[in-house]
């Protein structure tokens, strides 16, 4: 019985302290089991890597989703209050890309052993996650004009996160398809997933094209914004990985119809404007990169937002082997085994730190606890 008191007293005040920020821990950690899992390279024990490093992160997921709930049944008011703060608020957009890499890695990992029990749960998990993609997409830029103070100097690319939720559940619902039948039901899954896409890519380029004229008035951002420079490559890896897989799944879903010959227009648009995405992206990837070469030289503390620089770069990555599988060209090979490669380092570094940084926390905790009982 002491000891669970004790579970629930730390869990209790690891809960007063939660944001929303932690979910960036899932997605980066589910981005990375997804791309080893689809490396093109013969590397033993690949698959099992993924595997395990999925269902960590599952873990991970489930930790933060009790903090996080723990936080609202506790702690109301600063719940609440985070929904209205300028900077939290945008990283409501984490959970449900957080939950899109887990209900990702159950249509990789768990059919073959649950067979259609995995497809079930992950159908529901998407209808789950597009609910709450759309109240990011909504809520959180309506109280970004109503309630919260902005200033075109402060902007960073964070202004994405509640955005680019919808394109990544628009991904998601494109793998979906290669697990369904080719009725009905899957005909509105992808028709929807290309209106998730919409809703999302098409604001995000708008917030993109501000972003540059930001960076070119006021400069760099802080240094502890570093990482919020790989953030511009979210919408645009995830846009045109979307648009691959809803191209490689239009004809099988609508092949038996009317819309057959939309179908192989899809196909061909997936591939043609993917690959300007992914072009577009190479242009911001090498932004990225020079930015943050100027920032190591100047010295970067970490923080959580470090993990800003895994999810955008483990989609870019996704899209650019998808590029690979459609087209067959070495260059879409290459360079995104490189991706993965790169991913998967920075993973490891900013793994460290932060299991470093909680290590410290959880210390000082115990530490007060047992001044408090002292005392």
């Amino acid at each position: 019985m002491q000891r669970a008191g004790r579970i629930v007293e730390a869990m209790s005040g690891l809960a007063k302290g939660f944001t929303p920020n932690w979910f960036a821990v899932t997605m980066g950690t589910g981005v990375l089991a997804l791309a080893l899992e689809q490396l093109p390279l013969d590397i033993a024990g690949r698959h099992e890597l993924a595997r395990g490093l999925w269902l960590f992160n599952v873990c991970v997921f489930g930790v933060c989703t009790v903090l996080y709930g723990l936080h609202w049944m506790l702690h109301p008011i600063e719940a609440r209050n985070t929904l209205h703060h300028p900077t939290q608020s945008l990283f409501l957009g984490t959970i449900p890309m957080g939950l899109a890499t887990i209900l990702n890695g159950i249509l990789k990992f768990a059919t073959a052993e649950w067979g259609e029990a995995a497809v079930h749960l992950a159908v529901v998990l998407w209808y789950v996650d597009v609910g709450l993609s759309l109240i990011c997409a909504w809520l959180v830029p309506y109280s970004m004009f109503t309630r919260q103070k902005h200033v075109l100097a402060d902007m960073t690319a964070m202004w994405l996160l509640p955005l680019v939720a919808a394109e990544v559940a628009a991904a998601s619902g494109a793998l979906l398809l290669q697990h369904l039948p080719a009725d009905t039901h899957a005909q509105h899954i992808l028709i929807a997933s290309y209106a998730l896409w919409g809703l999302s890519v098409l604001p995000a380029m708008g917030v993109l094209a501000i972003l540059f004229l930001r960076m070119a008035l006021h400069k760099l951002p802080p240094r502890e914004m570093a990482a919020t420079s790989w953030l511009s490559l979210g919408p645009i890896g995830t846009g045109a990985l979307s648009l691959l897989l809803l191209g490689d799944g239009a004809p099988r879903v609508l092949g038996n119809t009317s819309f057959a010959n939309i179908a192989e227009v899809a196909h061909g648009l997936g591939i043609l404007a993917g690959g300007a995405l992914w072009g577009t992206g190479v242009w911001w990837w090498g932004i990225a990169l020079l930015v943050t070469v100027r920032y190591l030289r100047e010295g970067m503390p970490f923080s959580l937002g470090w993990w800003g620089f895994t999810f955008p770069l483990g989609v870019f990555s996704l899209a650019t082997l998808a590029l690979f599988r459609d087209t067959q060209l070495a260059l879409f090979r290459i360079s995104g085994s490189a991706l993965v490669v790169l991913l998967a380092a920075i993973w490891c570094v900013v793994a460290g730190r932060t299991a470093a940084c909680l290590w410290t926390m959880l210390r000082c905790f115990s530490t007060k606890r047992a001044a408090t009982r002292l005392a």
